[in-house]
């Protein structure tokens, strides 16, 4: 199977030489992420231990090129490897995507297993696009970008969706997005996960050993959320300083949802508002959740501000609430546990690290972000997020500071964070906890 998608791209590198096929171009990105935890926990390892630390090796090709005039087509690669570090380095991984099978002497283990985590390669992008006067529809495996379902960067890796899109520009300003998406490789849709019915015991996200683990086992592609998903979207930037948007959602037999935003730039100036809405169809499978009978909607809303002194410092300000009464987060469809509860989200509140909180039912929040650049080509980012999360039977509080300093020196991109995060459960002290991650990345770009 690797050799076939492997040969795939290499297909299509000499059939873009043999038949002179115009504007071809290959790019990739390779590199190696490392991090370490420290924690307050029972028993919890030291910072620099090989229980501690997670790491991963990774790689992307892609290939674009235009078939003929009006008609392009793409083809991308992901693999993340280990290279086989869980055996003495690491004990722990960054991405979902490996498989995992028993190994004597490896130093990941899960219960009575000793682990040996597998490389994992698919195909994340396989798509032809078309334009047309003022219209473009792409069809295919690729990437998206949209309040409520899109693809997270954040790890090794990257989830992706099998889709036609249709984006419309005639009108002066506007763009309109129509999208069927029908299949996700996002951890919502990990059909190896138990709690999408897997039984194999060693999905590294059921077992707690992937630090990043928005992908899916072996990237595998699955139906997304219950049957699919129709998004429409229309973006307006008449007024150059102001970019308003709106977005509507029809998750079939799971939820309708809505999102609506408007941030301004000028002279400076930031300040951003956005409202959602998800509300459970009646009858829907929410299984997973736990939720049987009838369903109440959720409501969100985001609002910011901050200053952008050009060439000296950036700074935000931000806070967001979401009802405490709904069932339905409103975190990216495709990569919770299900319909929009525990993935990244597109809120101003978002954390750096550890996501899954501000986008959650019942949370009240707020961050505060500074970003300047010294030395001339050092970026520097500190940041402070805080997410009390209050319902019925839930009473928890998060709060994060991230330090981040990264560099680039010609193709490689450098970055070095420093995470501090505090949990309190006030319904389970037990599960109280405070943790400092240190992280490095590695990011080679050709």
């Amino acid at each position: 199977m690797r050799l076939t998608k492997l040969s795939l791209i290499a297909a299509m590198l000499i059939g873009s030489t043999a038949f002179a096929i115009e504007n071809t171009k290959v790019s990739g990105t390779a590199g190696l992420f490392y991090g370490t935890q420290d924690s307050d926990a029972t028993n919890a390892p030291d910072l620099f231990s090989q229980d501690s630390a997670y790491t991963n090796y990774f790689a992307h090709l892609g290939l674009t090129t235009d078939l003929t005039k009006g008609i392009s087509a793409g083809v991308g690669a992901q693999v993340v490897t280990t290279l086989g570090v869980e055996h003495n380095l690491v004990s722990k991984v960054w991405s979902n995507a490996h498989t995992a099978s028993g190994s004597t002497g490896a130093s990941i283990t899960a219960g009575d297993y000793a682990l040996q985590v597998d490389s994992a390669m698919w195909i994340d992008e396989l798509w032809i696009a078309g334009t047309a006067f003022d219209t473009t529809l792409k069809i295919g495996r690729q990437t998206l970008d949209t309040p409520l379902a899109f693809t997270e960067t954040w790890g090794v890796d990257r989830n992706t969706f099998e889709a036609a899109v249709l984006i419309n520009q005639s009108i002066p300003g506007t763009t309109l997005v129509a999208t069927s998406i029908g299949k996700s490789n996002g951890s919502a849709d990990d059909r190896e996960s138990a709690r999408e019915g897997g039984t194999t015991g060693l999905n590294l996200n059921d077992l707690g050993l992937a630090a990043a683990g928005y992908v899916a086992a072996d990237g595998t592609f699955s139906t997304f959320g219950s049957q699919g998903t129709y998004a429409f979207g229309a973006v307006n930037n008449s007024f150059k300083p102001l970019t308003v948007q709106a977005w509507y959602y029809d998750m079939v037999q799971l939820a309708e949802a809505y999102w609506l935003q408007a941030d301004l730039k000028i002279d400076g100036i930031l300040a951003g508002v956005q409202y959602a809405n998800t509300d459970a169809d009646v009858g829907a499978n929410l299984g997973s959740l736990g939720i049987l009978g009838a369903t109440k909607d959720t409501s969100a809303w985001s609002a910011m501000v901050g200053y952008d002194m050009k060439d000296v410092v950036k700074v935000k300000a931000a806070i967001s609430s979401v009802d405490d009464d709904g069932i339905l987060g409103v975190a990216n469809t495709a990569t919770g546990s299900v319909a929009t509860l525990g993935g990244q989200s597109k809120l101003y509140t978002e954390m750096w690290w550890n996501y899954g909180y501000v986008s959650a039912v019942g949370a009240d929040s707020y961050s505060l972000t500074a970003q300047t650049t010294v030395g001339g080509d050092i970026a520097l980012l500190a940041g402070y997020y805080n997410a009390d999360i209050k319902t019925v039977s839930v009473d928890k509080e998060m709060s994060e500071i991230t330090l981040t300093a990264s560099k680039k020196f010609g193709p490689l991109s450098t970055s070095l964070a420093l995470i501090f995060a505090d949990l309190e459960d006030t319904n389970t002290p037990a599960n109280d906890v405070k943790t400092t991650d240190v992280q490095v990345y590695l990011t080679y770009n050709f």
